[in-house]
């Protein structure tokens, strides 16, 4: 029960670390306002959803949504610091995610909000000899699904190429046409997309409060396992961390009561870094004096 609760977690996971990975692979920065946009997407599904909207298509709102905060938060905040020392931009994206958190208090409050009437049935389906919670399986089928719109995105569109060659060799990407600065814009745009539906549906498993940003940070180790870089890294860290908090909350608890599962991912994190500090599949840089 514990391996495919933690593999359907972890395709949600996978779906917020590709946040991560798309803002640093085009622009060299650490976002560390992710988490806050997992939390304002959960919210905007919210509310779409309390007005009557059904949820499917409250999430393809909050996609639409996604994008205009994505380019507005990078053209307001970001746009004239392109070329500026990438810990500038850190700090200010340290800066957003208090903006974003206290927006988010002073409009939806700090009481844990559920979604009513429930999306999914709290009936467990039985697959073979399991029982598994609706609410997962049918997380687990749409981060899949917009895993693999977002994969398609990039490697048969015109944009997503643009984005990979910037990615690859900004230099020679802007001698080719492509603007950098419309790049970094969608890489948040898409940053906010995919953050926000994972925070939806993470949002519909626990309830969504002040504390799905802290669920958002948690993808970091992901992220890291898999390599700042990768798209593929990031599903698979995705799922091999949402393998690992599982694992923990259910062998390690009993031993070491107090929220373990919460803390392995990191643990891991910082000893999986010893031995392999670019993650699985990070790209390893070689300077030479």
């Amino acid at each position: 029960m514990s391996l495919v609760t933690g593999i359907m977690v972890g395709g949600i996971y996978a779906l917020v670390a590709l946040g991560w990975v798309l803002i640093y692979k085009c622009s060299g920065v650490l976002n560390l306002a992710m988490g806050e946009l997992t939390l304002i997407g959960a919210y905007v599904t919210y509310a779409f959803h309390q007005i009557g909207v059904p949820f499917f298509f409250a999430v393809l709102l909050t996609l639409l949504v996604g994008i205009i905060l994505g380019f507005l938060t990078e053209r307001i905040f970001l746009d004239r610091l392109i070329g500026e020392p990438i810990l500038t931009v850190i700090m200010v994206t340290v800066g957003l995610s208090f903006f974003f958190k206290g927006a988010a208090q002073f409009i939806w409050g700090s009481d844990t909000r559920v979604f009513t009437p429930p999306v999914f049935s709290i009936k467990p389906l039985k697959v073979g000899y399991l029982l598994i919670s609706p609410v997962y399986l049918w997380s687990f089928v749409l981060a899949i699904i917009l895993l693999l719109v977002f994969v398609a995105f990039f490697k048969y569109t015109r944009w997503g190429l643009s984005m990979q060659a910037t990615a690859d060799d900004e230099t020679a990407a802007l001698s080719l046409g492509v603007s950098a600065r419309f790049v970094y814009a969608a890489a948040w745009a898409i940053a906010f997309m995919s953050a926000g539906v994972g925070g939806a549906l993470l949002g519909n498993i626990n309830g969504i409060n002040i504390s799905v940003s802290y669920l958002g940070l948690l993808v970091l180790p992901a992220v890291v396992l898999g390599g700042l870089n990768s798209v593929p890294g990031a599903i698979v860290g995705g799922i091999l961390i949402g393998l690992l908090q599982n694992f923990a909350g259910t062998y390690l608890d009993q031993f070491f009561p107090g929220g373990v599962k919460e803390i392995a991912p990191f643990v891991f994190m910082v000893i999986f870094l010893l031995f392999k500090p670019y993650g699985l599949w990070g790209w390893e840089r070689i300077e030479r004096v």
